[in-house]
């Protein structure tokens, strides 16, 4: 029996018909159907606790947050009803972050050093200097995104048996590097070439246990996830196409831009159409194609998971996934809006008490206090009541986001998603443990371990 509020999808059965021979039926491939166990109240409550000691130590509670945070998750996916099992230390992620930041400070310090002495003593400039800078930290973010995923899959087990990613964090760097300057010169038109060939380095070093993951297909094959996306980039061309050349918006005659953009200004801030322009309603027109556009990247991103997932294989298992594209934007759309409407009506509410707290001038002088509603609170008090408040939404936020975001498109995916041929399972065999003595620090430092 499947555990109390478990969710699966309810797959097909399927009957061999007995035949005339004397050979014995084939034996059908046997599958397994992912579950997910957990509520959204319990995760809730947990986000909120750890997020809160988060917050009351400054920070240094979220390496412990993000650790029960997955093992939370990882054990509500039961395939075959046998949880996965997240085993990672939250010690060695604090570790792993300290060694991080001291490696990325003296790296990032010496670097821009002699940058910015070359950026001045050659082109007396230093946007040279900073240009350089920002482009020699993009070869570690891409480094820091695999050691990440190393460190994530070499801390999970499925009945007992670990996951793990071969080392290759600098080729993985460079061969982004490559598919990312190939895309951009390709105006984004070989975008599911680099998708393909990025998740292709990465699940091709993927083991569990002695067994080796292997991505099939050809990156040809995520054009049709592209499509939605497409149709919005098409429309745009067209609707601009209309409005600028086959029946221009703006009146021919020599108007400037900057008299453009007054005239654009004034209409949207007093609601007047402006004089001589032909149509403008059009331009409502916009709003629907950029909402095509958003939907499309959301189908893109998580289409292409379904599709790669759909020609994955390891020693004869292979994986069926049946996610669907549009119940994962209402998804994602219906998280998000929720998350950041709150989010938004929390700061308002931080900035309507820092104005009624310090007084409506302290934004503008040196003199809090002045004219305010609360004049005998203690100015140290204001700005740790503040401080709490502005702390508190991002909690919040954090907190929303993980129920009404993460929870639903990691549970929809889960039970979109079957195992088969099992029976090959019988044949691996344990992986030896990584060590990792950094951890995921580098992703920590450089702002990519956002999510769980």
């Amino acid at each position: 029996m499947p555990p109390q509020g478990a969710w699966r999808r309810v797959a097909s059965r399927v009957t061999i018909p007995l035949t005339d021979s004397a050979a014995p039926p084939p034996v059908p491939e046997q599958g397994l159907d992912v579950w997910f166990t957990g509520n959204r109240s319990a995760l809730f409550w947990l986000a909120l606790k750890s997020g809160f000691w988060t917050v009351l130590t400054l920070g240094f509670y979220r390496f412990w947050m993000k650790t029960r945070l997955r093992r939370w998750y990882w054990s509500a996916i039961r395939p075959g009803g046998h949880p996965l099992e997240y085993v990672g230390d939250p010690w060695e992620k604090l570790l792993g972050f300290f060694i991080a930041v001291v490696v990325l400070t003296f790296y990032i310090g010496i670097v821009n050093l002699v940058l910015m002495f070359v950026s001045f003593s050659v082109f007396q400039s230093s946007f040279v200097g900073y240009l350089a800078s920002f482009a020699g930290v993009i070869p570690v973010w891409f480094y820091a995104q695999y050691r990440a995923r190393r460190y994530v899959l070499a801390r999970t087990r499925w009945r007992g048996v670990r996951f793990g990613l071969a080392a290759g964090a600098w080729g993985y760097a460079w061969r982004a590097l490559m598919h990312w300057s190939i895309t951009i010169l390709s105006l984004g038109i070989l975008w599911p070439r680099m998708t393909f060939w990025l998740e292709k380095y990465k699940t091709d070093r993927t083991r569990f246990g002695s067994a080796r993951l292997h991505q099939g297909g050809d990156w040809r094959m995520l054009y049709r996830a592209a499509v939605p996306f497409g149709a919005g980039v098409l429309l745009l061309g067209l609707l601009a196409l209309w409005m600028a050349v086959l029946d221009p918006l703006i009146p021919a005659g020599g108007m400037s831009w900057d008299a453009v953009s007054d005239e654009a200004g004034a209409a949207i801030t007093y609601g007047f159409v402006p004089q001589g322009w032909s149509g403008p309603g059009r331009i409502l027109l916009v709003f629907p194609v950029l909402m095509l556009m958003i939907y499309g990247i959301i189908h893109y991103r998580f289409v292409t998971k379904r599709i790669l997932a759909n020609h994955k294989t390891a020693d004869g298992i292979y994986l069926r996934s049946n996610l669907k594209g549009l119940r994962i934007s209402m998804i994602y759309v219906l998280g998000t809006t929720i998350a950041y409407t709150i989010l938004a009506a929390g700061i308002a509410m931080v900035i309507g008490t820092a104005l009624g707290v310090l007084g409506p001038l302290a934004f503008l002088e040196a003199q809090p206090g002045d004219g305010d509603l609360f004049g005998a609170v203690p100015r140290w008090l204001s700005f740790a009541v503040i401080a709490v408040m502005y702390l508190g939404v991002f909690l919040l936020w954090g907190v929303l986001h993980h129920t009404f975001v993460t929870f639903p498109l990691m549970r929809h995916m889960a039970i979109t998603l079957d195992i088969g041929n099992v029976a090959a399972l019988a044949t691996v065999s344990q992986r030896a443990r990584d060590a990792f003595a950094e951890a995921e620090g580098f992703a920590e430092a450089l702002d990519l371990g956002a999510a769980i």
